[in-house]
């Protein structure tokens, strides 16, 4: 999402009702956005490369990103008083609202009757222990930060994230294995409009195989299915899911297995504002998982625990597309509540 036109791009292009009707008082434009903010405005239109079909369109974006800009301030105020364990910044979704961010680049969809139903043995590893900490990057089981673009495709990119891990794990070899495959040809899933990663593995199994992103590269975009067995890099015998809200058990996954698909509530402003430091905000709803992205480990630092997050939104957003979630804080924003991965 490094390029946006809001007049061919984007589905926000069809605006809110609460934004048009945002837009009719604004023929005094100078009562409602602070001019002191127009060189900081252009930079940052600038480096994000935003463009705007109008100018009562720019300036429902310019609001909203003054708004978010207020958020950041304040927030970060607080951080230096102590208040918060972790900063926010401004980044290409500035001009955009939460809701709209769900919208356009989440897209964690449960089926009906769907949930956790195979749950982890405690056999397997019954006779390992468990590491204090652990980061698999280090380990080079996880592949760079991909974006997802504006197609809601984090259950696919969440799904090869931990395909990936396994099949390092298994050969010792990294090979980026392809979301589009995964989008185009997992029918029981939405494409862009969204999926499970559940449904996903079980695609992968019965096809028996899924193909690398060399030979099925990402286009962000529902294709025809073009899954070609020549192209295959993985195949797996089945999945398990982590018992249903417990840390501890998440933990023992990460720790023993690789990196895991978790959902999380991402629809919160302090989400897509992060920066950096352990992400802690108590009005993240564990009942409204809308994201899938990988755990790729955890550790400790002075200011609690915490899940180190793949996200697929590119390496400008967080922490070089990274996120720190705070762990055992109450299963904060539901990160164990739909974990689960492959087993090769």
């Amino acid at each position: 999402m490094a390029d946006t036109d809001w007049n061919m791009k984007s589905p926000s292009t069809m605006l809110p009702f609460s934004l048009l009707l945002l837009a009719l008082p604004l023929v005094r434009a100078d009562l409602y956005y602070n001019g002191t903010l127009d060189s900081e405005w252009e930079i940052w239109k600038t480096t994000y490369h935003k463009h705007y079909d109008n100018k009562i369109h720019e300036l429902m974006r310019r609001l909203i990103w003054e708004k978010n800009l207020n958020i950041i301030r304040s927030h970060n105020l607080e951080f230096t008083q102590g208040l918060h364990t972790y900063e926010l910044g401004m980044n290409k979704f500035g001009d955009m609202t939460s809701e709209e961010v769900v919208r356009m680049m989440t897209g964690l969809k449960v089926h009906t009757g769907m949930g956790p139903t195979n749950l982890t043995s405690d056999e397997d590893e019954a006779s390992q222990r468990i590491p204090n900490s652990i980061d698999y990057r280090k380990k080079g089981y996880v592949t760079p930060i991909r974006d997802q673009g504006e197609c809601g495709s984090c259950w696919a990119f969440s799904t090869v994230g931990a395909l990936e891990g396994q099949l390092m794990k298994k050969t010792g070899k990294l090979v980026g294995i392809s979301p589009q495959n995964l989008v185009d040809c997992v029918k029981d899933n939405f494409g862009c409009g969204g999926g499970y990663m559940t449904t996903a593995f079980k695609y992968v199994k019965k096809n028996k195989g899924i193909d690398s992103e060399e030979a099925y590269p990402y286009v962000g975009m529902d294709q025809k299915c073009k899954y070609n067995v020549s192209g295959r890099a993985a195949e797996i015998k089945g999945f398990k899911e982590v018992k249903k809200g417990s840390e501890t058990a998440l933990k023992k996954a990460v720790g023993l297995v690789g990196p895991i698909s978790v959902g999380i509530d991402a629809g919160l402003d302090t989400f897509f504002l992060y920066k950096k430091g352990i992400y802690y905000d108590k009005s993240c709803d564990g009942d409204s998982i809308n994201h899938a992205v990988l755990a790729v480990g955890y550790g400790k630092q002075k200011k609690g625990k915490y899940w180190i997050i793949k996200n697929s939104w590119g390496e400008d957003w967080g922490n070089k597309g990274y996120i720190l979630m705070a762990r055992e804080k109450g299963n904060a924003c539901g990160i164990a509540n739909l974990a689960s991965y492959p087993v090769m």
